[in-house]
């Protein structure tokens, strides 16, 4: 009898535990504002669509400061005015191009930019995930973005909402007039084989919501298919009144320990058995729009 009614006390407990655990949604939702920091204007793009869609995409000069710049070029050239999102490939990409490739390019723009696929991890402070990667001898964050590492070299993940640059064949690099998004599961096949320009921080809904294209890859085959853009603007081109303002969560933050460790090993009720561990790309840096 003894025994029985320490294994129930025991398992009593366990449940009590399980059902006090807070989940990850719990967690970023209670998060303090000191575990929050602020993304400056000039790293923030507004993407407008034509039917009312809108999303805010974050760049990423720290990885590939050129093809950024590109994107920035163009943004401030109006080139993406009335351009259109061609492709939507399930399960992997939604694709868009400027308006007119065969323009003249923006001042200082760089017709071949070079392959900033990776780059030196010196100064840049990396914290490991903790878990193995099937695809890096190690994986984590650097400057609050998903990336992998050999030691010396560091490079972002292709993980869901990553923007990313279409490019031809090598050494073809793609000049930044044709983006794309991830819309699926992570292709980390894609690592250090695009230039990753930015993440969106806001409107992933939208791009998941697109009626799929028909054609090869995902494209769409009548142009008439195609989903117009109204504009992509740089946050600090525009009013401060209609600038987005967007927070990510610090990865350095006690916060952001608590929620990867949530991530990796959910014992709140709804869980029968914890997995202890997780992918690099399930571990979303999270981010909230501030009005």
């Amino acid at each position: 009898m003894r025994l029985n009614l320490a294994f129930l006390a025991l398992l009593l407990s366990n449940v009590a535990a399980r059902a006090a655990a807070p989940t990850p949604a719990e967690i970023v939702a209670h998060a303090p504002d000191s575990a929050w920091e602020t993304v400056a204007p000039e790293r923030l793009l507004l993407m407008t669509m034509a039917d009312g869609g809108r999303a805010v995409i974050e760049l990423a000069p720290d990885f590939a400061p050129v093809h950024v710049a590109n994107v920035v070029r163009l943004a401030r050239a109006h080139a993406w005015d009335r351009g259109a999102i061609t492709r939507v490939q399930d399960n992997y990409v939604v694709q868009w191009r400027v308006r007119d490739g065969k323009t003249a390019s923006p001042k200082g723009f760089v017709e071949q930019p070079p392959a900033e696929y990776d780059r030196p991890l010196d100064g840049l402070a990396f914290r490991p995930l903790g878990y193995p990667d099937p695809y890096a001898p190690q994986a984590g964050l650097v400057a609050g973005w998903a990336a992998g590492s050999d030691g010396a070299r560091v490079w972002p993940a292709q993980c869901y909402g990553t923007v990313g640059v279409g490019r031809e064949m090598p050494p073809d690099t793609g000049d930044g007039r044709e983006l794309y998004v991830i819309n699926g599961e992570a292709p980390r096949q894609l690592d250090r084989n695009l230039a990753v320009v930015g993440r969106v921080l806001v409107g992933m809904e939208y791009f998941g919501a697109l009626r799929r294209g028909t054609g090869a890859l995902g494209f769409y085959t009548d142009e008439h298919q195609d989903i117009p853009i109204k504009n992509m603007t740089l946050a600090a081109d525009l009013p401060q009144v209609a600038r987005p303002h967007v927070q990510t969560m610090r990865t350095d933050s006690p916060t952001f320990g608590a929620y990867l460790d949530a991530r990796a090993a959910r014992t709140d009720q709804f869980f029968v058995r914890a997995a202890h561990g997780v992918a690099l790309c399930n571990v979303p840096v999270p981010s909230r729009e501030v009005r």
